[in-house]
């Protein structure tokens, strides 16, 4: 009988088996997310709407809101002692929904603690991308607008634009009463924004969290030739990413989140009610002068 002739070929079917891809497990810790008050619900609710498997909790600072006029020392520890809150929940990852916090905290928050933090910052990039007069503005509390972090946007992004700041330290303390219209806000903002239409600017990028609330208030004072950047969607597509390249992604069910607020529970479920925020599992009152830390 004949022999079969050698060959290094394999046989159909048989042969050094592939590399199977390695799919990590799903991680179903939550996501924590926290401000000086209302205003990072606008972030809440759009990284609900970008990653609907995420469970979420929510922080707000109330009754030290709002953050923009308090000296950063001071800052930096009440985010300090908001991501202990969360970390000792369990937190996969924490996102700063606060400006002042950000530009004041988030390199030293990056620096003490290993868990991924995102922040958010003006977004003076796509502001200068878009402007056809060559001018843009920011509105801003008193800290984000004198940071270091918008003149370093400023410098590298913004050369040959004209970027004018509006700081606004009255807004806030009006949003976080849940007051989105009605002449005690709108005499403040009409005279803001006026300035920045005086000075010619044809995009605005909302340098709080909170302002994305009065987002409709502000499109019928600017009008239709103004573009008006919200940041929210930038931050909560940062997230997924990191989400995705850390591989801490969950494929849980939709879940309503749990609120904590340093402030009244009751007041913050009707202010939550006014701006028609994503509704909360539960609202909980919190010290965080007395914060069990997860270490």
């Amino acid at each position: 009988m004949a022999s079969t002739p050698a060959t290094n070929e394999p046989r159909s079917g048989i042969g050094p088996a592939a590399a199977t891809p390695r799919v990590a497990a799903p991680d179903r810790r939550p996501v924590g997310v926290f401000d000086s008050g209302v205003g990072g619900v606008t972030i809440l609710r759009e990284i609900l709407a970008q990653a609907p498997t995420e469970h979420c909790l929510y922080v707000a600072d109330s009754r030290e809101a709002p953050y923009g006029e308090k000296p950063p020392w001071y800052i930096v520890e009440r985010c300090e002692r908001i991501v202990d809150f969360l970390l000792a929940r369990d937190a996969k990852v924490i996102v700063v929904a606060c400006n002042t916090a950000s530009v004041v905290a988030l390199t030293h928050l990056r620096q003490r603690y290993t868990v991924p933090i995102v922040g958010i910052v003006p977004a003076v990039k796509p502001a200068v991308a878009l402007t056809r007069t060559g001018k843009i503005g920011v509105l801003a509390t008193p800290t984000t607008a004198q940071s270091e972090p918008l003149a370093q946007l400023i410098e590298e992004f913004a050369e040959g634009v004209a970027v004018v700041t509006e700081v606004c330290p009255e807004l806030v303390p009006l949003i976080e009463r849940g007051m989105l219209a009605g002449p005690e806000i709108e005499e403040p903002l009409r005279r803001h924004l006026d300035a920045l239409l005086a000075a010619g600017v044809d995009v605005i990028a909302l340098g709080c969290t909170h302002y994305p609330l009065l987002r409709e208030l502000i499109g019928e004072i600017c009008g239709p030739s103004v573009a008006i950047l919200n940041p929210a969607d930038a931050v909560a597509r940062q997230l997924c990413r990191v989400l995705a390249t850390k591989e801490l992604e969950s494929d849980a069910s939709a879940a309503l989140t749990p609120y904590f607020t340093t402030g009244s529970p009751g007041e913050f479920r009707e202010v939550l009610r006014l701006l028609v925020a994503p509704e909360p599992a539960s609202i909980e009152a919190i010290d965080l002068d007395r914060v069990d830390v997860p270490w």
